[in-house]
């Protein structure tokens, strides 16, 4: 095996566990020194409709603080802001109160009492390291597993609020100096402690019965008044876990062993059947090319009666209808491709770590803006090619059309969740940056490379095309274009579900997506793939005397993107227990969103990849 080969399969795995930039340095504190606990949001995988931290009834400060926020965590619906949770270093506290009583009025106890029903998950950072819960699996009791966030309360007939937090600060020695630490640890776990249970004196307070199973529960009664006192305990242990492995815990899979043995046996399944169709289809072109080179003219005329892909010479490269959308999608699909490869190469280097959040959301988006110009110039070059006259409209509809689109959808979700005054509907001043980065950054680019790009010259085509178009005979059943391009869609989909799952269960069930090195295997393996079969469908269709192969190599490579919108119905009804009209407008509405940007991204590949094919075959044969 090639030593290079292994060198990079090498790097790409070790890409898995790559999180920080280098450079960048740990907090250390010193004994006493003190600890802000921040709140982020509160969540559920019910309504995946998050909320500000302070929506709810707890202890406010007398101001309260909400950090500069980047661009990704305005759009994730982080909204970081301080706590009354004092720490300091190294300093246990048994048992602390927030604040004093409070108490909640009818209308806010119902709603308390209904965010609890709704299972919605409480977050917050100490030292920018999430909270999380430890719990024990029961089928493999010597196993923890951690949960991010922790429980706002306990669902079921009564609504118990989780009122009492018991963290746990794990922290390691720094090397250069033993007096300081490092925090590689934050867990929370959460109590429900109902009135009386407590006996406060001061700020101070203590647990009336030892016996944790036998206090009182804090239950909140919906439509009435209820007093709830808030605390909290902290105890500090010492860990030997390292500061740059510290976000191990949160980034550990819970099915790690089916996680790796289904990539690798997919990718292995992908590769295996790749090879065949490649092995097939060079086989076959080089005995037909090198039996066409080998006649003489007399000859010529029966072997082109024998096999048609030669006979439409005259009309292969003739162009489609509709070029102006045709240019639009294949503009927009380089421009998806570019952010998507530069943003993958950046999440392997290291530098969008989970530790900075948004920050992937930020690079894809700005990135998105920035490729805008080589989409432009590789669409305005097409349409070039295609004998399009009108380079404006068709430039300003490539650098619309997706964002537009985007947009649209974006706003009307966004009303839905400013109605619900969710943290996750976006701030006017955030939809005005927005708009500015669309409207002076990717328009001007993907205009001005769509006008260099039609100003360069077309492609060279290697033969020419007749006046008169040829009439295609009827095709066989499975060579209809509905037909073929469903067929087309099956086997990319074969590349990419199972990593599709694990995709989706980091976005909807609020986890952590970290295996940027089997993404990058898996989308190498998926541009293979699209190409490959693609050629294979366009050379049948050639063969088939059948030369309308523009728009069909598009959509013969996105149409995988339809396996993938119905695999999202199936987890959604099989995997999600998402419940009421909001949340399944954005589930549905986001998936729609993500196939379709999968189909251009898709479908641009496998239209290059067809239009190198045809050129190559039609250049290596005599023409007269």
């Amino acid at each position: 095996m090639n030593p290079g080969a292994v060198i990079l399969l090498a790097t790409l795995l070790h890409g898995v566990n790559c999180f920080y930039i280098p450079g960048v340095q740990p907090s250390e504190y010193k004994q006493e020194d003190p600890i802000n606990v921040k709140a982020v949001k509160m969540t559920s995988v019910k309504t995946q409709i998050p909320y500000d931290y302070y929506s709810l009834p707890f202890c406010v400060p007398e101001k309260i603080h909400y950090r500069s926020e980047n661009l990704g965590e305005v759009l994730r619906g982080d909204r970081i802001a301080n706590t009354l949770y004092t720490l300091k270093t190294k300093t246990d506290i048994k048992c602390e109160i927030v604040c004093p009583e409070m108490k909640i009025p009818a209308a806010e106890s119902t709603l308390l009492a209904q965010r609890i029903q709704q299972d919605y998950n409480v977050h917050m950072l100490v030292d920018n390291l999430p909270a999380a819960t430890k719990f024990v699996r029961v089928d493999k009791p010597s196993v923890a597993q951690y949960e991010h966030g922790y429980k706002l309360g306990v669902p079921g007939k009564e609504a118990l609020l989780n009122n009492h937090l018991a963290m746990v600060i794990r922290y390691h020695k720094s090397a250069n100096d033993p007096s300081l630490i490092r925090i590689v640890g934050f867990e929370v776990q959460p109590l429900s402690v109902g009135n009386g249970q407590l006996t406060p004196s001061g700020n101070t307070c203590g647990f009336k019965n030892t016996d944790m199973k036998s206090i009182k529960p804090q239950v909140i009664v919906p439509g009435k008044e209820n007093v709830v006192l808030y605390s909290y305990s902290v105890r500090w242990t010492e860990s030997t876990l390292g500061w740059a492995s510290r976000w191990d815990t949160y980034l550990s899979s819970r099915d790690g062993q089916v996680h790796w043995f289904s990539i690798i046996n997919s990718l292995t399944i992908v590769l295996f059947l790749s090879g065949i169709v490649a092995i097939i289809l060079v086989r076959t072109l080089r005995r037909d090319i090198a039996r066409y080179n080998k006649l003489d003219d007399e000859d010529m005329e029966d072997a082109i009666e024998e096999t048609g892909w030669k006979l439409v010479h005259g009309d292969v490269f003739r162009p489609p209808g509709n070029i102006k959308l045709l240019s639009a999608l294949i503009a927009t699909g380089v421009q998806l491709l570019a952010m998507f490869v530069i943003t993958l190469l950046l999440a392997l280097m290291g530098m969008l770590s989970p530790a900075s959040r948004g920050a992937l959301m930020s690079a894809a988006i700005f990135l998105f803006a920035f490729m805008g110009m080589f989409g432009g110039y590789m669409g305005g070059r097409l349409y070039r090619t295609l004998k399009g006259d009108n380079w404006k409209d068709t430039g300003v509809l490539c650098a619309l059309l997706y964002p537009g689109i985007v947009g649209a959808c974006g706003f009307l979700l966004n009303l839905f969740l400013w109605y619900k005054e969710s943290s996750a509907a976006i701030p006017f001043t955030t939809m005005l940056a927005l708009l500015a980065v669309w409207l002076c950054i990717s328009l001007p680019l993907v205009v001005g490379g769509f006008f260099f790009g039609f100003r360069k010259q077309p492609y060279d085509h290697p033969v020419r095309t007749n006046q008169i178009p040829r009439q295609v005979p009827e095709q066989v059943w499975y060579m209809t274009r509905e037909v073929s391009i469903l067929l087309a869609g099956i086997l990319p989909f074969c590349a990419v579900f199972i990593e599709l799952f694990f995709i989706l269960t980091a976005i909807w069930e609020n986890r952590f997506y970290y295996m940027f090195g089997f993404l990058f295997l898996v989308f190498l393996i998926l541009v293979i793939v699209c190409s490959e079969i693609t050629i294979v469908k366009v050379y049948f269709m050639l063969c088939g005397e059948n030369y309308h192969w523009w728009w069909r190599s598009w959509m013969l490579s996105a149409s995988s993107a339809i396996y993938i919108f119905l695999y999202s119905i199936l987890y959604f009804s099989s995997k999600l227990s998402i419940a009421g009209f909001v949340p399944t407008l954005l589930y549905f509405t986001y998936s729609i969103l993500m196939c379709a940007t999968y189909a251009l991204l898709t479908g641009a590949i496998g239209f290059f990849a067809s239009y190198w094919f045809v050129s190559s075959i039609y250049s290596a044969v005599k023409i007269d």
